[in-house]
């Protein structure tokens, strides 16, 4: 069997390789659009019915907290301290899903393995 019978070997039958490389930059161009919206949009979690409330960037950076008032006044550190760190970890998890959510859209719910888009 010669090159040019040869299943993927560029031949009419097979895949063209530079536009399987040219694909793939195209799709790591729509995850970078994808990673930088992920980045711009704002999550929230909060936690004590809504007594703190934590803001995050969907790339997982806090940009806020609140603490009410009366978690002050009341003078238990400890229960503030757990509500602080329940919203926050409320606020991680919302914007590890959405940043998955956003790839799920791009990759059409096909796993890729994480760099695989980095090699191109």
């Amino acid at each position: 069997m010669s090159d040019e019978e040869t299943p993927g070997a560029g031949g009419s039958g097979g895949m063209d390789l530079s536009s399987i490389f040219q694909q793939a930059q195209n799709i790591q161009k729509r995850m970078k659009e994808a990673q930088e919206a992920v980045a711009d949009m704002t999550v929230e979690g909060n936690a004590g019915g809504g007594m703190v409330v934590v803001q995050a960037t969907g790339a997982g950076t806090i940009t806020r907290v609140s603490i009410e008032s009366v978690l002050w006044e009341s003078g238990d550190r400890e229960m503030t301290e757990d509500l602080v760190a329940a919203a926050v970890n409320q606020a991680l998890l919302k914007a590890k899903q959405a940043s998955q959510d956003q790839l799920s859209n791009l990759t059409g719910g096909l796993p890729i393995p994480p760099g695989l888009l980095n090699m191109f």
